[in-house]
């Protein structure tokens, strides 16, 4: 990434040789003096454990040593380091694994790994000065790193916990196992990525025995690249001759434009290959994640619908971009009017965004079951109240990266992703191409959340290539990835709620405007995923619920951790609170009497059978409940500038697509020299996706998990394992993945002629079975091996079973639903509107937990990401377009956490699991603006509660007085 890339002009500079230490060696570049040291190390040395998110010193990704210190190495002029020592994450491990790096692994404290150098390294200088940290002084020391996935709980246990590894411990670091060969990205052609799950004879008290996968946390299976900086990101592996990609952006919310000579401009600007816009696009300039709804050009035609619209690519060498000044470039704009708020945009006279959706009316949902008017109109009490909510922004720590090449006549792009299967087939679209001729490799992802379920790069980098000949690369700045991706649908919504005397609700009307911004995106099932989930985990025989997806010129809103859900659930179970209060009851036992049971039927009308745990999840907060209100009780009876407040919310979450095909597909089969090789297409953006579902395919085949070789996402070679969203990879593809081995293990039983009773174990290149006294042996090098080298393969298919929504959205929408409740404690000071959590208590209903250890790291970061949603998180275009100004929580922001797996398994899940990314999230936003509640008297309505909502919410209730 370079400013240039954000159009920032930088003049041309005179190199210098720069000579100093890097991991204990000697090295000399020849860069200009002021080239980020960063940059150095990436680009020069291909060091590319040294990760960048936003080349301003705001995330911290990029923390090196340099003699001892912790620096950006964003901010570090190369110069600067002339005779100094630097050190990179590379240098930590020496053979075996530092201390700190063993400690990260064995705590799940590296998700999707993107950051975790950055912490490494700052950890590592603090354990260096300070072997025994507390927890303040490792928050103090880490505070400059940022972290979107893990909530940092984990990650202070590790560091804290690193001298239990230290030289002579008796959890001594292990050695590190070199990894079994495997291609660079874009090279092999059909290879894949090819990951060992063994990680060291160290951790084998990790690694759990043939059969007993389900329910173990071993250590993550992709675990030791992300602690040693080997983990290739979407830019880490750029080829040497790879042209650079320039995007050239609206700065405006909605304009025409038009350009000059383009010609010219290129041929003045020496290593400038060419310029490409709309016109050079052989195919169809139109892609979306939802066929139908597809709108959204890859380069704009003429007009820009929204600010950092893509309009026209640069390419060029490398040091050209790096040098390049666009105050030049050819571009004309014309400034048009815009509308960034759905009331706007839906009123009377409002100018069409698209002239084919009338009132600016994307798409709605609507779901209604009795007769909701009559039951509120008969209520003995009734709450109404109406919130709105704002762009948050999914701030991943990698921003969207990756680069091109022509293999033959076939387009391979290699990028971060969530859903590769998806962009092949709109790259394909684009670029008019056919699906067969464009491969996707994904990279490992830094984290998506959503936001890379959607085409970015891709078919800009391809075109690029398939215009030049050249690999064209592209990793975009921080600025440019905030400013054109997309982000949570802001919400305007209201609802009233009735009960009955005894507390039993009777009907709820709901209705949401989703500011879906310029394009379709995931509007649609936003728009259709609320009205099902309004309702929350409770029964409500009487019901009316509508989802509004309305465009604006403001940021495309897409998927982000919920679908809308979470927005929703804000204005559900803040009304619970008020009816609660109105009725005289505790909040959490108003909760248990309205719960969704088994046998208890949903909004659409679908018959809850078995596996309904919400009732169970608020059963185990009880005593929590107690202790949590006695406490606030005591600390108000003598603080007055202070009060402190407990919350509680709960979440439901459908597993899936909603009444849509939804299918998974693995394969897996056993090679002749004896490995057990997974097709694993279910792309893992720190979810955990690589080890789980490889755990519950180990105990359906009956092997151990260190057989296992995976072969991850590539759309080349690896079957379509669905997108990476809506909590649908451990349930959906954990199925196929289970339905796989069991078939692997039939065709080997069969072979062997033996029952289902019969055990199976692999010895070199031998298959072992066993039934009772009987002893069998199966020379597998003596088998014939198919194209890709296996003897033994199955590949099996799994899809929910749903049925559609009516017309009153009445129906089967999801196979399974996951379940969750969670109690905020926290303190407002009454003076300044400050908020400090103390405490957040999770209860989830998982079905099973497959890792339990990777169950708690995603409830750990979900919950932070409900606190920055809840307390801090508002993305304003133009104005909070880098991490700077846009505050996601640091490691400080996240209390203690305490966890409780609640496990009532679903028939329909894998082991009886059920998926869980979403539902952490859920209930954390809502749990916390009902604690602020308690304390203060008051419900703020505009999401983030800020000190200054706060405060003016305070303000207006004392006036009221």
């Amino acid at each position: 990434m370079s400013m240039a890339q954000s159009g920032i002009a930088q003049p041309a500079m005179q190199r210098a040789d720069i000579t100093f230490e890097v991991n204990g060696a000697a090295v000399s570049v020849s860069v200009p003096p002021v080239r980020r040291l960063s940059q150095v190390l990436r680009d020069e040395l291909r060091l590319t454990g040294t990760k960048v998110g936003c080349d301003a010193g705001d995330c911290g990704a990029c923390t090196v040593l340099v003699d001892g210190d912790p620096v950006c190495a964003c901010l570090v002029p190369a110069a600067s380091v002339s005779g100094a020592s630097v050190t990179t994450v590379e240098g930590l491990a020496n053979g075996r694994l530092s201390a700190l790096q063993a400690s990260f692994l064995e705590h799940g404290a590296a998700q999707c790994g993107i950051c975790t150098p950055g912490l490494l390294m700052a950890a590592t200088a603090l354990l260096e000065r300070n072997p025994t940290p507390s927890e303040a002084e490792t928050q103090d020391a880490l505070g400059g790193v940022l972290c979107r996935c893990t909530g940092y709980r984990k990650i202070i246990a590790a560091i804290m916990d690193a001298g239990r590894f230290a030289d002579g411990g008796k959890d001594e670091a292990p050695a590190l196992t070199p990894p079994s060969p495997r291609p660079s990205r874009g090279e092999g052609r059909g290879e894949g990525q090819h990951q060992p799950c063994q990680l060291g004879h160290d951790f084998d008290h990790r690694m759990p025995a043939c059969g007993h996968a389900v329910g173990a946390s071993p250590i993550r299976l992709d675990g030791v690249p992300k602690v040693t900086g080997g983990e290739q990101f979407g830019g880490d592996s750029f080829p040497a001759d790879a042209l650079s990609v320039l995007v050239i952006r609206s700065p405006h919310y909605h304009a025409r434009f038009s350009f000059g000579d383009l010609e010219a401009w290129t041929k003045a600007h020496p290593g400038i290959v060419g310029v490409f816009t709309a016109a050079d696009i052989p195919g169809k300039n139109c892609f979306g994640v939802i066929g139908p709804f597809a709108d959204q050009p890859a380069l704009a035609e003429g007009v820009a619908r929204l600010r950092g619209e893509a309009v026209a690519l640069v390419a060029g060498e490398r040091e050209a971009i790096l040098d390049l000044d666009l105050t030049d470039f050819p571009i004309a704009w014309t400034e048009l009017p815009h509308l960034l708020h759905p009331r706007e945009a839906r009123a009377d006279g409002a100018a069409l965004i698209h002239k084919y959706r009338p009132a600016n009316l994307l798409t709605s949902g609507y779901v209604e079951r009795g007769d909701p008017d009559g039951a509120l109109a008969g209520a003995a009490v009734t709450a109404s109240a109406s919130i709105e909510t704002s762009f948050v922004e999914h701030a991943y720590i990698e921003p969207e990266a990756g680069y091109a090449y022509m293999d033959g006549d076939t387009l391979v792009v290699v990028a971060c992703t969530q859903a590769p299967y998806m962009d092949r087939d709109d790259t394909a679209k684009v670029l008019g191409l056919p699906t067969d001729k464009v491969r996707i490799v994904p990279t490992a992802t830094g984290g998506g959340f959503g936001s890379k379920l959607d085409v970015s790069l891709q078919p800009l980098i391809g075109l690029v290539a398939m215009k030049t000949g050249r690999p064209a690369a592209l990793a975009y700045t921080r600025n440019e990835s905030m400013m054109s991706t997309t982000k949570r649908h802001p919400a305007e919504m209201k609802a009233t709620i009735g009960a009955d005397a005894e507390g039993r609700i009777t009907g709820m009307i709901f209705a949401g405007d989703f500011n879906t911004g310029a394009y379709a995106s995931w509007g649609p099932t936003v728009a259709n995923r609320v009205p099902v989930h309004a309702s929350g985990p409770y029964a409500t025989p009487n019901y009316r619920a509508e989802g509004r997806a309305i465009h604006t010129n403001g940021p495309i809103a897409g998927a982000f951790r919920g679908f809308g859900v979470p927005q929703a659930t804000i204005m559900q179970e803040t009304l619970y609170d008020e009816l609660a209060g109105k009725l005289g009851m505790d909040r959490l036992d108003f909760r248990l009497k309205n719960c969704l049971r088994d046998g208890c039927e949903t909004v659409t009308g679908q018959r809850l059978e078995s596996g309904v745990g919400i009732g169970e999840c608020l059963e185990a907060l009880q005593p929590h409940w107690s202790r949590a209100l006695a406490e606030a009780e005591a600390f108000n009876a003598v603080n007055t500038a202070s009060k402190r407040g407990v919350g509680v919310a709960s979440c439901w979450y459908g597993c899936g697509n909603t009444s849509l095909p939804n299918p998974s597909t693995i394969k897996v089969g056993i090679s002749g020299s004896g490995e057990v090789i997974l097709h694993q297409g279910a792309v893992d953006i720190g979810q955990g996706s690589n080890t789980v579902i490889t755990q519950i395919c180990a105990d359906a085949l009956g092997l151990p998990l260190e057989k296992f070789r995976l072969k991850s996402a590539d759309t080349a070679i690896t079957p379509d394992a669905g997108k990476t969203s809506a909590s649908r990879q451990t349930f959906v593809t954990g199925k196929a993945a289970e339905k796989a081995g069991r078939a692997l293990r039939e065709k080997i039983l069969r072979f062997a002629n033996v029952s289902d009773q019969a055990t199976i174990a692999l010895d070199g290149a031998n298959i072992s079975i066993h039934e009772g006294d009987a002893a069998r042996r199966i020379d597998l090098s003596a088998l014939k091996a198919d194209a890709d080298g296996l003897v033994f393969v199955a590949e099996e298919t799994y899809d929910p079973p749903t049925l559609p929504l009516d017309a009153k959205g009445q129906g089967k929408p999801y196979a399974v639903y996951g379940y969750g409740a969670q109690i905020a404690e926290l303190e407002v000071d009454l003076r300044l509107g400050t908020v400090r959590l103390i405490k957040v208590t999770a209860a989830h209903d998982v079905g099973r937990a497959i890792n339990p250890l990777l169950v708690e790291g995603q409830i750990e970061g979900g919950i932070a990401q409900g606190i920055g949603m809840a307390l801090m998180e508002e993305y304003i275009p133009g104005r909070t377009e880098n991490l700077h100004d846009y505050l996601i929580p640091t490691i400080g922001d996240v209390p203690p956490v305490e966890h409780i797996l609640v496990e009532v398994p679903d028939p329909e899940g894998p082991f009886g699991a059920k998926g869980l990314g979403e539902h952490v999230l859920i209930p954390t936003a809502p749990a916390i603006l009902n604690a602020i509640r308690h304390a203060t008297g008051v419900l703020v309505t505009k999401v983030p509660a800020t000190p200054s909502r706060i405060l003016a919410a305070i303000r207006e209730k004392e006036a009221r007085r």
